[in-house]
């Protein structure tokens, strides 16, 4: 049986080129290679469909059940990523959920900055409605900047007084665009993806010309108040541990229902590494136990 361990991930970043050696194309050309490096089980249907504003792809496992479904929020600072990129990672997540996914393929920066990325999601959701899926079967699920993206997105629902999904699952979300954590110092040299100065870059290009405190840009900084319960998981060596610990704090504060865990050793969104790592499959299992039991569709 082939080793699993950080140590391989590890091993498997090093092999390639630094990112801040590469264009925005480059980058988001090597993040989307992950759908030939981690392929999606056979067994989940893969169906294109073009939700409101954006386009999105429905990823139905065998076992999904009727009414149940988890809209995610992929990563990449809001700048890269797609469906291409973080299938196979929805697919597990719906997988371990007993649901469907509903992999939104919202517009990224430069070319579409805040809030398109809100609205998008937003849209999604409303769509979601529109389809008969009630709000008590849906749980809303980001990784990074989808992380991020996912507590704006309730937000939003929030003040549209909309009724709100089931939960929220954050993996290593990026809440606060200002980039104020002191993980950013502490934990630089352990974290092999997240680098300050690409985190900068990618916070220009989303933000605009709106500023970094902006709370549907930075919930971070946002009145919590009124969400539903939030899973967020974090790993103990990345930057962005300090936006974990401070948004379950404030939200915490604010009387959500908030569980945060802290994974030993582990890096940014391991759970994408699926593939070579036990801690990831461990820790979609919690994400699925977690989402499953909250749905009521």
């Amino acid at each position: 049986m082939a080793e699993r361990g950080i140590h391989i991930v590890r091993a498997h970043l090093a092999m390639l080129p630094p990112s801040e050696s590469l264009t925005i194309a480059e980058r988001r050309a090597q993040y989307e290679r992950a759908e030939k490096v981690f392929p999606t089980p056979a067994e989940v249907k893969v169906e294109r469909v073009a939700a409101p504003t954006a386009p999105a792809e429905w990823l139905r496992p065998p076992l999904a059940a009727p009414g149940r479904v988890v809209l995610y929020l992929h990563g990449g600072g809001y700048v890269i990523g797609s469906p291409r990129s973080h299938r196979h990672l929805a697919a597990a997540i719906a997988t371990a959920a007993g649901s469907s996914a509903l992999l939104l393929e919202y517009r990224c920066a430069p070319e579409a900055p805040f809030p398109a990325a809100v609205d998008d999601a937003v849209a999604a959701y409303r769509w979601l409605l529109d389809q008969g899926v009630s709000a008590g079967g849906i749980v809303i699920a980001g990784d990074s900047a989808g992380g991020g993206l996912t507590v704006a997105t309730l937000l939003a629902l929030r003040d549209a007084r909309l009724p709100l999904p089931a939960a929220g699952v954050c993996i290593s979300p990026w809440v606060d665009l200002t980039c104020s954590g002191a993980s950013y110092a502490t934990k630089a040299a352990t974290d092999p993806i997240v680098k300050r100065a690409g985190v900068d870059e990618m916070a220009r290009a989303y933000l605009g010309t709106a500023d970094g405190r902006t709370p549907l840009a930075s919930p971070l900084f946002a009145d919590l108040r009124g969400l539903p319960p939030l899973l967020i998981q974090v790993g103990s060596e990345e930057v962005l541990l300090d936006d974990s610990v401070q948004l379950a704090e404030r939200a915490k504060t604010a009387g959500v229902d908030t569980t945060l865990e802290v994974w030993d050793q582990m890096i940014h969104v391991w759970h994408w590494f699926l593939p070579m790592l036990d801690e990831a499959e461990k820790a979609i299992v919690a994400i699925g136990r977690f989402a499953g039991s909250r749905m009521t569709g």
